[in-house]
């Protein structure tokens, strides 16, 4: 069967909290998500698997001068099943697709899978356009379900779905996480423009994103994704370095490693070092860890495996708001790690939310404070949010900190004008916001930063994307306080 796996286009996304300057997270980077599905079916199975990446290709859901509409995008490729990553900030957008490959042919079947199903399985099985919601990882839930649909026969066998037949509901079961992760193809880039994809932060162009591991042993209240679970599964350092190569050979130098925490396992992280720099590859690559992970010996192999920037997550810089925020850090580990970083000549991301529980203006005021003290080379701020499914949503509905499960309403009745209450927030939002565009305007746009920023510049690419990025920061309305 013909099988079109689709990420929406991002026209509708909700929880606009100041969007990062420091793109790392969606459109400049390769959907992993479909494309993992898309190599498991053409490796395991006898579908022809196709990937459209709309925001990439600029696609929406209207034509424009530059491309087709999302509609006429589906057409052209004359699917027999349709996938639909959704996370709930796209969902709204993800719906719209589904309603386009009904309104091409109502008898086409939309699968829905990612975060937000995974959270609201039923909710969101109930929702026009819909007609089965994979829960939880997908590669072989998603295959099995095309082959008994291939076969006109009931998918009820297969774990891992929920959908409705003759107005009942159907679970069929929780599919157990994949343990063997080696087992898994590899994404499936040929499928994708995986010559567009880049960072501003980046050195080389195109690149792409990697998942060496799935799922974080940490418990900070923040995070949402259990759809990967809490038990770290990790791939072996061969299989890694195996990717990378075949990476390589389609003309990627440059890799954003998208791990929760790559550093959970010290021997395996020097183990994927040591393969890289045996096999002498000549790339980039980032890696998200945690800042009391690191050491000298695993810094100093990870510079000589050219790692050249590595993302912590900070989030505050008071002791008392990570102790809220269960980091499990201290602010003297931060600092070593920065500087120990900083010492080996690996650059810095450093992560802030600001408006925590409990959290004061002069808190938030200290924090950026600490972020220049630290002096990594980018920060990327947020406003802190319960997001469905982490504790701290959780445990607002408990205590009565969030009144009322507006998640679970939107997963219901989603809406491009949807906003998520920030109900334990202790500043209001107005103000939250203006301190997010004083934090960007005052690290950024200091004097010794920007010449930093020149003297690093490698190319007229690079030139033109900060020149962007920095056009976004002068454009925002900061505070005027001159931190």
């Amino acid at each position: 069967m013909r099988v079109l796996l689709i990420e929406p286009p991002a026209e509708n996304t909700i929880v606009s909290n100041n969007p990062p300057i420091i793109d790392d997270e969606r459109g400049c980077n390769p959907p992993l998500g479909i494309l993992y599905l898309a190599g498991y079916m053409e490796q395991m199975s006898d579908h022809e698997a196709g990937v459209l990446d709309c925001p990439v290709e600029g696609i929406g859901h209207i034509e424009t001068r530059h491309a087709v509409s999302l509609r006429e995008a589906i057409s052209e490729r004359s699917p027999e099943i349709v996938g639909i990553h959704s996370t709930t900030f796209t969902l709204v957008d993800a719906l719209l697709t589904a309603q386009a490959v009904k309104d091409l042919d109502p008898q086409i079947p939309v699968v829905i899978g990612g975060p937000h199903p995974s959270i609201y399985p039923v909710e969101t099985a109930e929702l026009s356009g819909i007609d089965y919601v994979v829960v939880g990882e997908g590669e072989i839930t998603f295959t099995e379900l095309v082959d008994r649909l291939s076969r006109g026969v009931d998918p009820e066998d297969v774990p891992g779905l929920v959908y409705k037949r003759n107005g009942n509901m159907i679970n069929t079961g929780k599919r157990p996480l994949i343990d063997d992760l080696d087992m898994l193809p590899f994404p499936a880039r040929h499928l994708a423009p995986y010559e567009k994809y880049w960072s501003v932060i980046a050195s080389r162009s195109p690149m792409t994103t990697m998942i060496t591991s799935r799922g974080c042993p940490y418990g900070c209240s923040f995070c949402a994704r259990p759809h990967l679970g809490k038990k770290f599964r990790a791939r072996s350092a061969r299989n890694v370095v195996d990717e990378m190569e075949r990476c390589v050979e389609m003309g990627i130098r440059e890799f954003l490693i998208y791990d929760d925490t790559f550093t959970v396992d010290k021997r395996r992280a020097m183990d994927i070092c040591d393969e890289i720099i045996n096999r002498k590859l000549n790339i980039g690559w980032d890696i998200r860890a945690r800042v009391d992970t690191v050491d000298d010996e695993m810094l100093r192999k990870l510079k000589d495996a050219h790692c050249e920037r590595i993302h912590y997550g900070v989030e505050s810089g008071s002791n008392d708001i990570l102790k809220v925020l269960k980091k499990g850090i201290t602010i003297e580990q931060v600092r070593r790690a920065f500087h120990l970083t900083r010492e080996h000549g690996i650059k810095t991301l450093a992560y802030f939310m600001f408006g925590s529980p409990g959290e004061s203006r002069e808190d938030i005021l200290n924090s950026i404070a600490f972020a220049k003290e630290l002096k990594p080379d980018y920060i990327h701020v947020t406003i802190t949010t319960p997001f469905p499914a982490s504790e701290l949503y959780e445990s607002g509905l408990r205590d009565g900190t969030i009144a009322w499960n507006f998640w679970r309403t939107f997963a219901e009745h989603p809406s491009p004008d949807f906003q998520p209450l920030l109900s334990m927030e202790s500043l209001p939002r107005d103000v939250l916001n203006e301190l997010v565009r004083t934090a960007y305007r005052s690290f950024y746009m200091r004097p010794g930063n920007i010449f930093k920023e020149l003297t690093r510049l490698r190319s007229l690419g690079q030139l033109l994307k900060r020149a962007r990025a920095g056009t976004h920061i002068l454009r925002l309305r900061g505070d005027r306080s001159g931190l």
